[in-house]
């Protein structure tokens, strides 16, 4: 059984930072791509960051020089390290990996930028 289980989110003020934490369970983690999405209110789910099995990454173009996405295979754990943070990545964050042209999905974690 497939599990993702995000954490970290939270209340932080604009300029500061939060890591989010994504632990997988049920996958040979190595093997698969991994993303961070976010969902704000009233808004689409959109693609934050991606890493590859091999460590290649991208960024949406919103979040580029800010975050940085990272996994520790021993751990079966991806990482998305916030820096910067502005209001307007006020969302909910989820965790996805891509299998057999399936998608799953963490219950997602809040994570609220504002003074």
């Amino acid at each position: 059984q497939v599990q993702l289980v995000e954490s970290g989110g939270g209340l932080v003020q604009p300029g500061g930072s939060l890591r989010l934490s994504c632990a997988t369970s049920g996958i040979i983690f190595s093997m698969y791509a991994m993303g961070w999405y976010r969902q704000a209110p009233g808004k689409q789910r959109e693609l934050v960051a991606h890493i590859t099995r091999g460590g290649s990454t991208n960024y949406a173009d919103s979040v580029k020089d800010r975050f940085t996405i990272s996994r520790d295979n021993a751990k079966n754990t991806v990482y998305l390290q916030m820096n910067s943070l502005k209001p307007e990545d006020t969302a909910v964050y989820y965790c996805n990996a891509k299998i057999m042209n399936s998608d799953y999905w963490g219950q997602g974690t809040q994570v609220t930028v504002s003074s």
